[in-house]
């Protein structure tokens, strides 16, 4: 990153030549991305952050699939960037179930699948908390979620 802190720092958005060596950097940022996760470059986005990523994934998942159902399924714990942007999707037509964990701070997989309907869209669960460092069980939510959910 240092040479993109000290001497190319322009806008890679730009429409100006300075900004052509910060915009070469980060498509190729984007390509190298895109090979580990085995998907099209395009489908990289860079955020400033955490709650702009839970910003754009969560509404634009809500939003896409608002035809195929309006229910999201998340747990009690998540960061407040999450939980904020479901209530704002309850303020916006959508039905959120948030699963309880135990005295460990784990979410049962029995209670996610108890949670799904035939409307749900998308489920969120934070995998590591960061607050008291539990882990969910996320390959296991993944493989009840494939068939069932968006």
């Amino acid at each position: 990153m240092q040479p993109y802190v000290t001497e190319y720092f322009g806008n890679p958005s730009s429409s100006y030549s300075y900004g052509d060596q910060s915009k070469e950097a980060v498509e190729d940022a984007r390509n190298k991305v895109a090979s580990l996760l085995h998907c099209n470059a395009s489908e990289i986005v860079f955020s400033s952050g955490g709650t702009e990523s839970n910003n754009y994934a969560l509404k634009g998942a809500a939003f896409h699939n608002r035809k195929k159902g309006n229910h999201i399924v998340t747990t009690q714990i998540e960061h407040p960037a999450v939980l904020e942007v479901c209530k704002y999707l309850e303020s916006n037509g959508f039905e959120v179930t948030y699963i309880p964990v135990d005295e460990y701070g784990i979410v049962c997989v029995t209670d996610v699948k108890n949670a799904l309907k035939s409307n749900t869209i998308l489920i969120s669960v934070m995998h590591a908390n960061n607050e008291v460092g539990s882990i969910q069980p996320i390959e296991e939510i993944v493989g009840i979620a494939k068939d069932r959910v968006y």
